[in-house]
């Protein structure tokens, strides 16, 4: 499985980014997909995960700002991120987890994409 990201850029305050992921070479069942981010001198967090079935879940720092989809047919994840600000600056990651076997689920990840909010 391959996880390609992109979107990333740099934004000013109160501007907007679409994050997308896509997975490739995958034969198996995706379970959900998600964003993580890590700041320069802090450790990985949760941005937003989405289930196969449409659950969702954010991050507390999100307050309704972002936006997370998912596209089973395509394999592809997006994040609408709206209202940035400057502490939103990361890397950010895209996950996925899939079921490989009938008991083994397996962790993706995807090689990062830079988001940069000047104020």
């Amino acid at each position: 499985v391959q996880l390609q990201a992109s979107g990333g850029g740099s934004v000013q305050a109160g501007g907007s980014l679409r994050l997308s992921c896509r997975a490739s070479e995958i034969d198996f069942d995706i379970n959900d997909m998600g964003w993580y981010r890590q700041a320069p001198g802090k450790e990985r967090e949760l941005v937003a995960t989405i289930t196969a079935g449409g659950s969702t879940k954010y991050g507390d720092f999100v307050k309704g700002r972002f936006t997370i989809s998912l596209d089973l047919d395509m394999s592809t994840v997006y994040l609408q991120m709206n209202s940035l600000k400057p502490e939103d600056t990361a890397t950010y990651y895209c996950n996925a987890d899939v079921r490989v076997s009938i008991n083994t689920d397996r962790d993706y990840w995807g090689q990062g994409t830079l988001v940069t909010v000047s104020s």
